[in-house]
């Protein structure tokens, strides 16, 4: 019998030194620019229970949901009943826990466990995988990680706009200058809704509008209608989505319609107070725009939302976020509003790729290899080198001593291999004169240094 080949679910990815050490960069990058603006790290487990995830996501979430089998006899407490009655009766009495599917809402349910140990506005970051059966496509993976960062406890309207200035500052340090930060707000969403006669199933309107992108307004359209919209107001409405006019005009546009259908509407006013303090912050480098196509799937959003998108590859939304005012009350605190942003570190990493934007540097983090001459009966170069490398790990030099006593050109090759910058080579003459041979691996030059110097060149 042959033995099966190795392989991994679809939809996951191993991650080898050379694109870890290029995620890790990502992750420092968005992970400094957290704390500087004042938010504290937080983990959550992996796995929640059933009961804090379903009902959060709306209902196509909860069909991506990853469910856990309880461990042990899973199909004990079950009947034939329960398997005529279909999955959602079954699976309550086998899986009691699921994977998160993303950070926000056990983070919500985190909030309401720690309230008292609390000083609100509290203001978190958390950076860990997130997983959806999602179907695995380009930039869209079943495991992946979010960097998310939430303000909860505060309304003011200084949150979106400081979140905003957040992501910009992020995709600067990232050289990723082309993108393009996509606002709207599910209020005016919501009175759309209600304009073309979908008032009473407003989040289902807000879903289909999502998909404007992957299937194309025809089909959208058709889809609003068969939900019972009006197929004139309808298109009314996509063509003010698709109107090819300059963002503020667009603003301006949006303002009038808005404000006709209902003239009290919050979430316009919310959102052009957001562009005009984005504005007096006196930041030329930020591109924003409303964008009333923007729709934002999850069901738990209430006001304001963000979705960040790449201008010169095709990729989707690399960052996204949004405002929800009760996300709490579900787990029993009410009125405690929150806005975040979720980076996708994985679409990130791709697009950086795409656009050959790491640094030349980054993933090699090793800065010199220790070679040595000898053999199996005369080990004392190497000896020698493990007192070396000692001295510069303790120097904070990231060294490596090669392991086995193998012909000098061997060691040579595998330097050439793991593409490290320098090179030292210990034979006798060095190891008693305590003078080295270092050997630059990118010019080939190679001059002879006291361990001192040696130091200094390569802190340097």
């Amino acid at each position: 019998m042959s033995k099966p080949k190795p392989s991994l679910p679809k939809g996951t990815r191993d991650f080898g030194p050379e694109v870890s050490a290029k995620r890790n960069y990502i992750i420092d990058v968005i992970k400094r620019n957290f704390r500087r603006y004042g938010f504290s790290q937080l983990e959550t487990p992996s796995m929640e229970n059933l009961s804090t995830l379903t009902g959060k996501y709306g209902e196509e979430g909860d069909q991506l949901l990853f469910k856990i089998l309880n461990s042990g006899d899973f199909l004990n407490k079950t009947s034939e009943e329960d398997y005529k009655s279909g999955s959602k009766k079954i699976t309550s009495k086998i899986a009691e826990k699921g994977l998160r599917y993303d950070l926000t809402v056990p983070f919500a349910r985190y909030v309401v466990m720690h309230q008292n140990d609390i000083a609100f506005p509290f203001k978190r970051f958390q950076i860990q995988p997130v997983w959806r059966a999602d179907r695995p496509q380009k930039g869209r993976y079943r495991e992946f990680y979010q960097c998310d960062a939430d303000i909860i406890g505060s309304r003011s309207d200084w949150n979106e706009v400081e979140l905003a200035l957040l992501i910009q500052d992020v995709f600067k340090e990232l050289s990723l200058t082309d993108v393009v930060i996509k606002v709207n707000h599910r209020e005016i969403l919501f009175t759309l809704a209600k304009y073309v006669g979908l008032d009473h199933n407003k989040i289902g309107f807000c879903a289909e509008l999502d998909k404007l992108d992957k299937v194309g307004i025809d089909k959208v359209i058709d889809k609003l209608v068969e939900m019972g919209g009006d197929e004139t107001k309808i298109r009314e409405i996509m063509d003010l989505i698709s109107s090819p006019i300059s963002n503020m005009d667009l603003l301006h546009e949006t303002e009038e319609k808005v404000y006709t259908i209902a003239p009290d509407n919050n979430g316009m006013t919310e959102a052009s107070s957001f562009f005009k303090s984005v504005m007096s912050v006196g930041r030329d480098d930020i591109s924003i725009e409303i964008d009333l196509s923007l729709a934002r799937g999850l069901s738990y959003y209430t006001g304001m939302i963000f979705e960040v998108k790449p201008t010169s590859v095709q990729m989707g939304s690399i960052c996204g976020g949004g405002r929800y005012d009760d996300l709490t009350g579900i787990f029993g605190l009410p009125g405690i509003s929150g806005v975040g942003i979720s980076f996708g570190l994985d679409r990130v990493y791709d697009v950086l790729e795409e656009l050959n934007l790491f640094p030349s540097n980054i993933s090699q983090p090793l800065q010199v290899l220790i070679v040595h001459q000898g053999n199996d009966s005369d080990k004392s170069n190497f000896q020698h080198g493990q007192e070396v490398v000692t001295e510069l790990r303790g120097q904070n030099v990231n060294s490596e001593l090669y392991p086995d006593p193998i012909k000098i050109q061997k060691q040579f090759k595998y330097a050439d291999k793991i593409k490290v910058p320098y090179v030292i080579v210990i034979g006798d003459e060095e190891r008693e004169s305590k003078t080295y041979s270092l050997k630059n691996m990118v010019s080939g030059e190679q001059e002879k240094l006291a361990l001192n110097e040696l130091i200094k060149t390569l802190q340097g």
